[in-house]
């Protein structure tokens, strides 16, 4: 028995198997397929939210440099459901890339997304183990930034992403472990989590097919491209380093989607082995 293979597996034309030829064609769309129907740009050190409809592809580039994001999904109907990190890891990898998904919270558990574009996909593990678009670590925040180092900041990516949200009545209650877009990280030789500076360069892109009718949001992270530490003796000013990143929201022709269907809620409807009881007795 190989003890080193996932541990969460699925037989052959399973629940995590992907049509990656339904999902290629959608990644290369030519321009009659396609419709621009949102585009922003993400400041520096700010954070923005928008909605991504069912069927729709967004793309997320550096447009002017290398500049780690942290992004969160919600169900935009429901957003008790949102992206499980935990799970996403376990049941794709911790760091994913083109044809991963990420996965929604208990009860619901369905795929949120499909990854179909990855301008970094050929990054793969580097001489310091490294990695890139991550679900290792999460979001750098005002708590730990005043813990670490007695200062507050008001931009590290919780509280971008917490005033992001807030135009969609969200608070920073809904914020939530993120996946780190254009972030290389690993474990070092005693298992603690490390950050490198971003390869991204100016162009590189990050796409995603929305499964169902999604509210994101993305932080640009004060960290700029990492190579500046945020954090400990070597911690300096990055602010040199950090560059907006570009949003765009596409429309497909419906012989893009055809077969597609949006996934269903898990199909567990027990209740977890509690009965009913009369609480009058």
């Amino acid at each position: 028995m190989d003890l080193t293979k996932a541990a969460y597996q699925a037989a052959p034309g399973g629940p995590l198997d992907v049509d990656e030829t339904f999902y290629a064609a959608i990644r290369d769309r030519t321009g009659q397929q396609q419709q621009l129907v949102t585009e922003l740009t993400v400041p520096i050190r700010s954070g923005r939210a928008w909605v991504v409809p069912a069927g729709h592809v967004c793309r997320v580039t550096t447009i002017e440099g290398a500049q780690v994001a942290d992004m969160n999904f919600w169900n935009l109907a429901d957003p008790r459901e949102r992206m499980w990190a935990a799970r996403t890891r376990q049941l794709q990898a911790a760091h994913v890339t083109e044809f991963d998904r990420l996965w929604s919270t208990l009860p619901f558990l369905r795929p949120m997304v499909t990854i179909i574009g990855d301008s970094l996909r050929d990054y793969g593990q580097d001489t310091e183990g490294g990695r890139v678009h991550d679900l290792l670590g999460t979001r750098c925040d005002p708590y730990v930034s005043r813990m670490l180092e007695g200062e507050d900041f008001d931009y590290h990516c919780h509280s971008n992403l917490t005033r992001a949200i807030a135009p969609f009545h969200l608070t920073e209650f809904d914020v939530h472990d993120v996946l780190n877009v254009f972030q290389c990280t690993g474990l070092n030789a005693a298992d603690e989590y490390f950050m490198k500076t971003s390869p991204a360069q100016r162009g590189d892109y990050f796409e995603f097919f929305a499964e169902f009718d999604l509210l994101v949001a993305l932080s640009t992270c004060p960290g700029g491209d990492l190579s500046v530490p945020m954090f400990g003796p070597d911690a300096g000013d990055a602010l040199s380093v950090c560059n907006p990143l570009g949003v765009e929201v596409f429309s497909l022709h419906n012989d893009l989607l055809e077969g597609w269907i949006p996934p269903e809620r898990a199909a567990y409807a027990g209740q977890h082995g509690m009965k009913s009881h009369d609480w009058t007795q």
